[in-house]
Formats: C-alpha cells, sequence, structure tokens
C-alpha cells in the first residue's frame, strides 16, 4: 500500500495559504496576511496569552512568533502586556484595529471552507475533520514522547 497522507497534507497546506492569501487580495484585505490570521484567530478565542501558549495553538515556532508579533504590533494589530499576576510574562492581546477585522477573517475562513468541501457531503465532512483530528492527536501524541 503506497501511503501519501504526509505529502498530500503537505500540498494542500501550500495550496491552501496561496488562495488564502488570494482570497485576502480580491477582498482588498491588507491589513493581515494568512500567518497574521492565525495568529488574531487565536488571540480572537477571547484572551490575553503567553507567547507560549500562542505557539501552542498556532503550531508556530517561538522564535518565528516573535518576529511576527513585532511586525504585527507595528502594525497597531497587537499589543504586548505586561502579566499582573507574572512579572517575567508578557501576555499578547488585541487592539481595536484587530478586533474590528474579525469579521473579514470569518468571511475568508467560509470561503476555504466552501473550497475545501466543495462537492463533499455532511457526513463526508464530518468523517474527514474526526480523522485529521485524530491525525493531529497523534502527532501531538508523539511530539510529546522524550527522546533517547
Amino acid at each position: 500500500m503506497n501511503i501519501q497522507a504526509g505529502n498530500f497534507i503537505s500540498q494542500i497546506k501550500r495550496l491552501s495559504d496561496r488562495i488564502f492569501e488570494r482570497i485576502l487580495a480580491d477582498r482588498k484585505i491588507d491589513a493581515f496576511n494568512g500567518a497574521q490570521g492565525r495568529i488574531l484567530y487565536a488571540l480572537w478565542q477571547g484572551e490575553a496569552i503567553s507567547l507560549r501558549e500562542l505557539a501552542d495553538r498556532t503550531g508556530l515556532a517561538a522564535t518565528t512568533l516573535t518576529s511576527m508579533i513585532d511586525r504585527m504590533e507595528s502594525a497597531g494589530l497587537v499589543c504586548r502586556t505586561p502579566d499582573k499576576n507574572d512579572r517575567r510574562k508578557t501576555l499578547l492581546t488585541l487592539t481595536e484595529k484587530s478586533q474590528s477585522l474579525y469579521q473579514d477573517y470569518l468571511d475568508v475562513s467560509d470561503r476555504m471552507s466552501e473550497i475545501f468541501y466543495a462537492g463533499f457531503s455532511e457526513k463526508e465532512i464530518l468523517l474527514c475533520e474526526s480523522m485529521l483530528a485524530r491525525i493531529q492527536e497523534n502527532l501531538r501524541r508523539h511530539e510529546r514522547i522524550p527522546r533517547i
């Protein structure tokens, strides 16, 4: 059996990133790009979070996030605030500007879902999502296994 799931997932990721960027451009949304949208989405979940938590939620490396957050802060999309409970920690929060972009992001995400699942039945969509969630959990579990 020729198993190609990893290859499919990699190709889907590259294609979906390009299409997401094209939809943003077509809708003249230039306040954020696809990668920044992923960061904003994590923050739109309603709380101030640390860089480490943001890295966990987005799957992006903390080192990558640092420079992205710098650019997003300069663009007025996020701000860093000291954690009242732990002075060593800085929390990331949304600005009014980024809060106003939430509907734009949802509209683009809805369009992406339409593209992803064109021709799928509701049952197929649920099955696909369930299987992808299982793959993700398998990978997360494996990532936590200590190296020898």
